[in-house]
């Protein structure tokens, strides 16, 4: 909940409409850095940014709400869904157009001009929920990481690493790739577009690589006809990606983890069989998928939880 949401006087500001007879206020670089990562994670409650700057709740809604008003973030009107019986929920932001103008002064986006207050205005409740149960989870492994003494990389530094490396528009997604899938005597080009790609830069040294999928329970584990989506076409494309080592010339990722986080153990059970079904476990690159269910990622952080393997083992991302 917006709980700074009271103008000087005792005025109680708009919650979705911008109050323009505001306060005025400076723009500080704790500021900038709030609107980068909303900006960066296209949604973020402001639990999520209050944990990513290491201030109190109720310090970042006053920023939050400063923001809002001064029309450097949005709050997509599509979460008063959430209020009829959530009303308690915290307050989900997104970069407003005036936002990215001031992070594109500061070097921090590439040079398209995205509508983001536009896109705000379409986005719908299914796609804003799945957007943030993905920075959910990329919060979480960012603050874990943190806490261990090891390093969190994004997708945008990873590629900025490459040799010959990019400028990566916010919203952009360096790691979606086309594969060949051969299926039944087939073959068949699919995208390939993870919800989240990250490097773990260990305090030893080493280095972890992951992709995650971030799944609400709505794509069938199979289908009759390979073309349309299921889990089963995911898991073979990530398959296909890694014997044909795409990752590894694309990113120099000679080995990495796929993530799936899944809804209930019932459902990472059916995941599991029909990964069986592909690739048994001992077979090439069975050991390359983990799964969890979001109960036993609220019970521990991705870094620590346990995850469950192909051959039903238990085993957590990081060593001890």
């Amino acid at each position: 909940m917006d709980s700074s949401a009271t103008a000087e006087g005792g005025t109680r500001r708009p919650r979705f409409r911008r109050a323009f007879n505001g306060l005025a206020f400076r723009v500080t670089h704790d500021d900038i850095e709030i609107i980068r990562h909303i900006g960066r994670h296209r949604f973020l409650r402001s639990t999520h940014v209050a944990d990513l700057v290491g201030r109190s709740v109720d310090r970042t809604n006053d920023r939050l709400c400063h923001l809002y008003h001064a029309g450097y973030i949005d709050r997509p009107r599509a979460q008063l869904d959430f209020y009829p019986t959530k009303g308690s929920a915290p307050m989900v932001y997104a970069l407003a157009d005036r936002g990215a103008r001031l992070l594109r002064n500061h070097g921090m986006l590439g040079l398209s001009r995205v509508e983001w207050g536009r896109r705000n205005l379409e986005a719908r409740r299914p796609f804003i929920e799945h957007q943030l149960e993905i920075a959910h989870f990329e919060v979480a492994a960012q603050l874990s990481a943190e806490r261990c003494g090891h390093r969190y990389v994004t997708a945008e530094e990873i590629v900025s690493r490459l040799p010959g490396s990019f400028a990566l528009d916010l919203g952009g997604n360096p790691f979606a790739l086309r594969v060949t899938v051969s299926h039944q005597g087939t073959r068949q080009e699919i995208g390939l577009v993870p919800d989240i790609a990250f490097t773990i830069d260990l305090k030893n040294g080493a280095s972890r690589n992951f992709l995650a999928e971030i799944d609400r329970a709505t794509m069938p584990i199979t289908r009759a006809d390979f073309s349309q989506t299921s889990i089963e076409r995911k898991l073979r494309s990530y398959l296909s990606a890694y014997a044909s080592r795409l990752f590894e010339r694309k990113f120099g990722w000679k080995f990495f983890r796929v993530l799936f986080v899944t809804s209930n153990d019932n459902r990472v059970r059916s995941m599991i069989e029909a990964l069986r079904s592909i690739q048994p476990p001992g077979a090439a690159g069975s050991s390359l998928f983990l799964f969890a269910s979001r109960d036993a990622l609220r019970a521990a952080d991705p870094l620590t939880a346990a995850w469950r393997g192909v051959d039903g083992s238990l085993r957590r991302l990081l060593p001890q």
